[in-house]
């Protein structure tokens, strides 16, 4: 059996060709177009997210026959190598012994040069017994060095690496007891303010039992972030964690991606899979939007968490998984249990372990942090290095973000974008034209009799002329500036409502 273990990377799956509007396959993809591999397994981190579900679709559109493996590392900084090494390490061990036992092949075409520093490392040292395969860009390939080629770590040009000199960390190997706050470090996740520190205690807690968690919270507020951190500093870290949007799956799918099927238990079963549940056995389920889960698959559901039984379907047996279940729902799910559209029992059955994701709005003080966190992520993946200025954050800061943390890093990454200087003031901040438009509808008052425009203006003026004097502290020059007034006309301001 061949198995390519790969990083995923911002070329893939395809990258932009020498021709305006034309698309080349990227290191990935040319590799399976000219390889034969029975599995691939992609090491995904939280960077590549968007570029490793684009690579997993493309691969499976070339052939949908072939398995696919997402696995997901905590690597926040993709240039710190003893972070990469430890993950990789973790990431390798989680695959099994048949895993191990196959023939591996590494690609060093996609992630940074410190992932591919990290592999050369540890398959020159024997850990990952492997083939290191390169990709060459297509401007490059000639007669002389085909568009894929195999690195000889026995050459006489490369350096002798000792094997067997570099067991697992302390925090990776003593998986039984990880440092919580080690953890959030390395997932980069930013919770200052008291509501998310209590939202971490509540999960951190729940997390050292076996017992379900569900996950509340609106969208973008990061659910899946703190579903990761939960099997992370859980008993199970060393096991492997899944993840599955259950508002994503057609209803005609769901019970054979969760359970599995049989070769032949439906047209076009042309072998037994595996679901969900066997997947992440030992380790950790995570199914996000629970609330959408189709009623008629939620009996079976239940059994596995009451019994630790799935069947597969067109199985004639069950089979026993250990599996941690931690949901998480954007939907009032009292609400969706009294519609009938979810069991009250499944429900009950989730609801041993309840935390509660706070929105950004409900913990502003955060969102500086989280947003040069963003702004330095945006950094790493870009030539051109840009900052907020420190009006721009006070601008976001003040925002309600009904998108959350995923909507405030598309405003970021967007302003970055089309901001042409270094610097990004309130002026740059883009926060789409769509969404902007459609707010200013909404703040548009009622018109009828006896409305007055000139009342209302000086009211909206006032307004704007406090809340800009809050986020500067006091400073008249910064309010003036953030308004794009004279701080002559913000001192007239405060001497009339004074009198």
């Amino acid at each position: 059996m061949r198995i390519l273990l790969t990083f995923t990377g911002f070329h893939d799956p395809f990258t932009p060709g020498p021709l305006a509007g034309e698309e080349q396959p990227g290191p990935i993809l040319s590799l399976v177009r000219n390889m034969a591999f029975d599995e691939i397994i992609l090491f995904d981190t939280p960077n590549t997210t968007e570029q490793t579900a684009a690579t997993q679709g493309a691969v499976e559109e070339e052939d949908a026959a072939r398995k696919i493996k997402v696995v997901h590392l905590s690597i926040p900084d993709p240039t710190d190598h003893l972070v990469i090494l430890r993950e990789l390490r973790q990431g390798y061990s989680s695959l099994g012994e048949d895993t191990h036992a196959a023939d591996l092949s590494i690609s060093v075409s996609s992630g940074t040069p410190a992932m591919h520093a990290c592999w050369f490392l540890l398959a020159a040292s024997g850990e990952i017994p492997a083939t290191v395969l390169q990709t060459c860009p297509p401007r490059f390939v000639t007669a002389e060095r085909p568009s894929i080629s195999e690195i000889d770590l026995s050459a006489p040009g490369i350096p002798r690496v000792r094997s067997g000199a570099c067991p697992l960390p302390p925090e990776v190997s003593e998986v039984a007891s990880p440092d919580p706050d080690d953890v959030l470090r390395r997932m980069g996740i930013i919770g200052q303010h008291a509501a998310m520190q209590r939202c971490l205690e509540t999960v951190t807690m729940i997390a050292a039992s076996d017992e379900p968690l569900l996950i509340l919270g609106e969208t973008g507020t990061g659910k899946e972030l703190l579903a990761r951190y939960t099997h992370l500093v859980s008993d199970r870290s060393g096991g492997p964690f899944v993840a599955i949007n259950c508002a994503a799956i057609p209803a005609s799918l769901v019970e054979s991606m969760l359970f599995g099927h049989r070769k032949g238990a439906f047209t076009g079963a042309d072998r037994d899979v595996k679901g969900k549940f066997e997947q992440a056995d030992g380790g950790t389920l995570f199914l996000d939007e629970v609330g959408e889960l189709p009623l008629e698959v939620q009996g079976k559901f239940l059994r596995v968490l009451q019994e630790g039984l799935v069947d597969p379907v067109g199985g004639d047996a069950t089979l026993p998984v250990n599996v941690r279940i931690v949901a998480a729902t954007n939907v009032n799910m009292p609400e969706v249990v009294a519609a009938g559209t979810f069991r009250s029992d499944l429900y009950y059955r989730l609801n041993v372990g309840l935390a509660h994701m706070p929105p950004l709005r409900e913990r502003r003080s955060d969102i500086p942090l989280i947003s040069l966190s963003i702004m330095d992520r945006t950094n790493a993946r870009s030539r051109r290095k840009k900052q907020l200025s420190r009006e721009a954050l006070r601008v976001l800061q003040s925002r309600d973000w009904p998108g959350n943390v995923r909507d405030l890093e598309n405003v970021i990454r967007r302003s970055a974008l089309l901001t042409r200087g270094e610097v990004i003031t309130v002026a740059d901040l883009d926060f789409g034209v769509i969404a902007e438009s459609e707010r200013q509808d909404l703040a548009l008052p009622d018109i009828s009799e006896g409305f007055s425009m000139t009342e209302h203006l000086a009211t909206t003026r006032a307004h704007l002329i406090r809340k800009a004097l809050a986020l500067s502290d006091g400073n008249q020059s910064q309010a003036a500036r953030l308004l794009g007034i004279t701080p002559q006309a913000v001192q007239r301001f405060l001497r009339s409502s004074d009198s």
